[in-house]
C-alpha cells in the first residue's frame, strides 16, 4: 500500500485551524466500514477501488474510504437533534493508476442541524473549506461549486413522466447510468418481460422483501456474496424492473440535460444558462435559482466556476456540491470537497428532516510543498 508522505506539523495545525475556530467537536470513527453500506451509497464501480476486509465467517467490510458516513452514524448513534465535528485521519482508496497514494491523511468537519438555515450552512461550508485550502500555501486554488438538487429542480420544468424524473433524479451522480439513459432518447420502449420476483417483490415493505429474499435463498442453497443485504438487493431488483418499463426522454429533451451537464461558467452567466434550458416555469427551479443568487452574494471572493453537474465519488450528495482545485493538481485531484447530504441521515436511520452539510481538505495537496 502506498502511503502518502507527511505533512510538517505546522502545516497540518495551519490548514486545521479555520475548521477548528468553528466551535466543532473532535470526533474519531471506526476504521473499518460495512462493505454493503458503502457500495449503496457510492455504487459497484467504487468496489475496485475499496480495501475489502473479512474475519472468517464474518461480513465483508472495507477500510474507511471516507469520513462524513462514518461521522454521520455515529452522530445518529448519540441521539442529538444537531452536532458539528473536526476530524483527522487516514483514509484508504486503492489507485487504479498507480501513481496516487492509497493510504493519505483527511481533515474535514461535519455539521448537522435540523434548524440550521441551509443557505447559511452551505455558505458557512465552502467559506471553512477555502480558508483552509487557502492556509496550505497554494496560490492557485479555483472554488466550483455545483448541485445535485438543481438538477431535480431542473428536471421538473421539462414535462417528464413522473416516473422518468425520479429515476433521472436518483442516477443524477452516476453519470455512466445518466448516460445510457440519454442514448435511449426516443426510442420506443420495449414491452419487458415481467419479472415475477420484482413484481412480488414490489409490493412489499423493504424489510419483508429482505425477508423473502433470504427465504428463497436458504431453499435453493444460496449463499450470497458481496456485503449487499437481502433488503437492499431486493430493491435494486424492483428499481431495475421500473426501469426498464420507464418511457424515455424525448430527443429535445435529452439534448437539454445534455446542455444543462455541460454548463461550467462564471455563477451568473451559469444561472442565466439553466433559465434559458428550462422548459417551463417550476417552482421548485425558481425557488433553486433564488437560493443560489442568494449564496453567491455571501461567499468569499476567489475564482468561482459554476458547474451544476458537478458531483462526488460517493451519491449521497443532493444538494451543494463543491470542489476546490488547484491549477497545479487539476480537476481530477482536488484540494478539497464537500456539499449538502440531507438525504444520507434517512437513509442510515436518522431522522427524515435531517439537515447535513459537510467538507474535507485534504492537507498533502493543500500544502504548498506538498502534492505535485
Amino acid at each position: 500500500m502506498r502511503i502518502e508522505p507527511a505533512v510538517p506539523a505546522d502545516a497540518v495545525a495551519a490548514i486545521r485551524a479555520p475548521l477548528a475556530a468553528a466551535g466543532a467537536a473532535p470526533i474519531d470513527a471506526p476504521l473499518v466500514q460495512p462493505l454493503g453500506l458503502t457500495l449503496d451509497l457510492a455504487g459497484e464501480a467504487m468496489r475496485a477501488r475499496l480495501f475489502v476486509v473479512q474475519a472468517e465467517g464474518g461480513a465483508e467490510a472495507c477500510l474507511r474510504p471516507d469520513f462524513t458516513v462514518a461521522v454521520a452514524r455515529r452522530h445518529i448513534e448519540s441521539g442529538a437533534a444537531a452536532g458539528r465535528y473536526i476530524y483527522q485521519g487516514p483514509a484508504f482508496r486503492a489507485s487504479l493508476d498507480g501513481r496516487q497514494p492509497e493510504e493519505f491523511l483527511q481533515l474535514g468537519l461535519e455539521h448537522f442541524a435540523a434548524a440550521a438555515d441551509p443557505v447559511a450552512a452551505d455558505v458557512e461550508a465552502v467559506t471553512l473549506a477555502w480558508r483552509a485550502a487557502e492556509a496550505g500555501g497554494r496560490r492557485d486554488l479555483t472554488l466550483c461549486l455545483g448541485d445535485v438538487g438543481l438538477f431535480a429542480a431542473f428536471i421538473q420544468s421539462l414535462s417528464l413522466a413522473p416516473a422518468l424524473a425520479a429515476r433521472l433524479a436518483r442516477i443524477a451522480g452516476r453519470p455512466r447510468l445518466l448516460q445510457a439513459e440519454l442514448a435511449r432518447a426516443g426510442a420506443e420502449v420495449a414491452p419487458a418481460e415481467a419479472s415475477p420476483l420484482a413484481a412480488m417483490l414490489a409490493g412489499l415493505p423493504e424489510d419483508k422483501a429482505g425477508d423473502l429474499l433470504v427465504e428463497m435463498w436458504a431453499l435453493a442453497g444460496v449463499e450470497p456474496v458481496g456485503g449487499r443485504g437481502a433488503a437492499e438487493i431486493a430493491a435494486r431488483l424492483v428499481r431495475k424492473a421500473e426501469a426498464r418499463e420507464a418511457p424515455t426522454l424525448t430527443q429535445g429533451q435529452a439534448d437539454a440535460v445534455r446542455e444543462f451537464m455541460a454548463i461550467s461558467a462564471a455563477p451568473a452567466a451559469g444561472l442565466i444558462r439553466v433559465r434559458e434550458l428550462a422548459g417551463r416555469s417550476a417552482p421548485a427551479l425558481d425557488a433553486a435559482l433564488r437560493a443560489w443568487e442568494a449564496r453567491l452574494a455571501q461567499l468569499p471572493a476567489a475564482d468561482i466556476q459554476f458547474a451544476p453537474a458537478l458531483g462526488h465519488a460517493f451519491d449521497y450528495y443532493d444538494g451543494l456540491t463543491f470542489e476546490i482545485r488547484s491549477a497545479t493538481l487539476g480537476a481530477d485531484r482536488p484540494v478539497a470537497v464537500g456539499g449538502r447530504y440531507d438525504g444520507l441521515l434517512a437513509r442510515l436511520g436518522g431522522p427524515a428532516d435531517g439537515r447535513a452539510v459537510g467538507c474535507m481538505v485534504r492537507p498533502w495537496r493543500a500544502f504548498a510543498g506538498g502534492e505535485a
